[in-house]
């Protein structure tokens, strides 16, 4: 164990507080997320192939606010959680102290990308592959949500940069959160960029399964320094949940890019208003 470890800052949960009422940095991390998200889409749907319109992009905002508040948080339920959210059904509504899937807020946004793509005639694939670039945004504003929460901490190391987190007993632990913070948000988010500097949205669904494979690896990758659930521990052959829920992703990420490579290429069109 190292003689030094840096002491996990004492952050105040609430960012903003006006009389009774109050924004804590988890909530303020998701409302950021979503305005960037939603700016960074409008400016994608104005660059080739232009598939997508931006009255579509302005209109799907709460569907995917609700995909991922409801997706993420159903998922958090069952997927880690289900004995104890049975005997404790009010709690699965204070979203305040954290606990979201990303897994289930994937099926979350995608089950709304279908019903509104259904819906408008688009198609959603190549919407998918506008608010996947824009996922990783998410991503990274969650994962440093999660680490102001003093939540997901790693496993027990001796690397120099180790840090005690309040709730992970005295032992220093890898910073995990921000690991993930790294790979999942800004590494992901350039290896999106550059696909689509390289055109990679004039085959639908090149870049949904970029990112699906890329979000896989990169959480898979992650799980190695991650402290698993308490709850759950590690699983068959040292896995963690995470880890598991991330193979289809994985696999159907790959898939996807293959078959949309094979497909011919869109054609460039002005974007329906």
């Amino acid at each position: 164990m190292p003689l030094f470890a840096i002491p996990f800052p004492a952050f105040d949960p609430v960012a903003i507080a006006i009389g009774p009422f109050a924004i804590r940095w988890y909530a303020l991390a998701y409302i950021v997320a979503l305005l960037i998200g939603w700016r960074y889409c409008l400016a994608l749907s104005e660059r080739p192939p232009r598939l997508i319109g931006r009255d579509h992009v302005d209109d799907f905002l709460i569907w995917a606010t609700l995909g991922v508040v409801l997706g993420g948080r159903i998922g958090y339920v069952l997927f880690y959680k289900p004995g104890y959210y049975i005997y404790h059904p009010l709690e699965a509504l204070e979203l305040w102290h954290g606990g979201m899937s990303f897994h289930g807020g994937a099926i979350g946004v995608t089950t709304g990308i279908y019903l509104f793509t259904r819906k408008r005639g688009l198609s959603m694939l190549a919407f998918g592959d506008i608010i996947c670039e824009a996922m990783p945004i998410g991503l990274f504003c969650g994962r440093i949500a999660n680490f102001i929460n003093g939540e997901l901490w790693g496993r027990v190391t001796d690397v120099p940069w180790a840090m005690v987190f309040p709730g992970g007993g005295p032992l220093p632990r890898h910073p995990s959160q921000l690991y993930e913070a790294s790979c999942e948000g800004i590494l992901l988010f350039l290896l999106l960029f550059t696909a689509e500097c390289r055109g990679a949205r004039r085959y639908p669904g090149a870049v949904s399964g970029l990112f699906l494979a890329g979000y896989a690896v990169a959480r898979m990758s992650g799980e190695l320094f991650r402290q698993p659930d308490e709850q759950l521990g590690f699983l068959i052959f040292g896995t963690t949940m995470g880890q598991l829920l991330s193979i289809p992703l994985l696999i159907g990420g790959v898939g996807l890019v293959v078959w949309a490579r094979r497909r011919p290429a869109a054609a460039a069109t002005a974007p329906a208003r």
